[in-house]
């Protein structure tokens, strides 16, 4: 060896790291609330409940973004994953009742290149703001000889709030409560490893190539960020008598819905209401993936669903139509076993 030996030598950049931080500043104070105490730079993110509250509930939720972030970054393009970071965990927090505080995130990659690391928090920022939570500190982690120096993955962990007697959950589900769908952006962030294993390594699509049935290139339409949807479904808690929420996430509509029945009641659902987007088409086309399969593994077009009592179906998709997300009546609940059962065939 020679010379001295050093951090930097060892593949960790501290250099690299503060100008990351530096760049990612001004949007990271963008996504915040009144009851954040202090600024960056801290060792904890701060923040301040308050005491308006009479019986409240922590809620917390931790997720990350999964393999899509292998399209980010074989495209490279990194300003919209941060967006469906915050959409897997801010839409769970939502399912209970709560309300969305604020979240830290995580970033480990192989090498820190500052402006990568700023779109990818800067894309964070926006969810945050989409979700109204505050962005109140993180972590980047360089891991040279762990990971490839053009990859990372991210994680975030989430804290919201409810009244405990306004939790949501399967006791308050009621025989005649009714479905609604709210329309999903796509893929949202679940099911890449199927897609990349259908379209990449199967049909050896390039992900640079327009695709007539999804109007732009192949990696640009599978990078549409997951949609946000808690202050759509806190809107509905505070106008309509909702029953409860299902984030339909991996294992598909049937199997989230299935988490928020109780276990005398099943939900009856009609495909026929709803026409997935056309990703969806390609993907089981192109990789001839049976319709069981793909109900399992993808969203198929609804990614977020709210049982409501039958005499506020009309207001509520008022409320969700007002704030510019298509929904509809997908459903209705009924005695059962807990199950749920999908009949009828997508729109054509």
């Amino acid at each position: 060896m020679s010379g001295p030996s050093s951090y930097a030598a060892a593949g960790v950049d501290i250099d690299a790291g503060d100008r990351a931080v530096e760049l990612m500043k001004s949007r990271i104070r963008r996504a915040t609330r009144p009851e954040v105490v202090g600024g960056l730079g801290g060792f904890a993110g701060l923040f301040r409940l308050g005491t308006h509250y009479r019986d409240p509930l922590l809620a917390s939720s931790s997720d990350g973004v999964g393999t899509k972030l292998a399209i980010a970054q074989a495209i490279d393009k990194h300003d919209t994953v941060g967006i469906d970071l915050v959409g897997m965990v801010v839409d769970d927090l939502v399912v209970c009742g709560a309300e969305p505080l604020f979240l830290q995130d995580y970033i480990a990659c192989g090498q820190v290149v500052p402006e990568r690391i700023a779109e990818i928090v800067g894309g964070i920022a926006v969810g945050c703001e989409l979700a109204g939570c505050a962005l109140v500190g993180g972590e980047t982690a360089e891991h040279p000889g762990l990971m490839p120096a053009d990859h990372y993955d991210i994680a975030g962990t989430g804290v919201g709030v409810v009244e405990a007697d306004e939790l949501l959950g399967p006791e308050r589900v009621q025989d005649g409560d009714v479905v609604i769908a709210m329309a999903s952006s796509g893929l949202h962030s679940n099911g890449f490893s199927l897609v990349r294993h259908v379209l990449l390594s199967g049909a050896r699509m390039r992900l640079e190539a327009h695709v007539d049935e999804l109007g732009g290139p192949l990696g640009e339409a599978l990078l549409v960020p997951t949609r946000i949807y808690s202050k759509d479904c806190l809107a509905l808690i505070a106008e309509t008598d909702v029953h409860g929420f299902s984030h339909v996430t991996g294992g598909g509509l049937a199997a989230n819905l299935a988490r928020v029945l109780p276990e005398h009641l099943s939900a009856t659902l009609d495909r026929s209401t709803w026409q997935p987007e056309p990703v969806f088409g390609l993907v089981q086309d192109r990789g001839k993936v049976e319709q069981a399969e793909m109900e399992r593994t993808f969203n198929m077009g609804v990614g977020m669903v709210a049982l409501v009592a039958p005499g506020d179906v009309d207001r509520a998709l008022a409320v969700l139509t007002a704030r510019h997300v298509p929904a509809w009546v997908a459903g209705t609940v009924g005695p059962g076993d807990g199950s749920v059962t999908l009949h009828g065939t997508h729109q054509a």
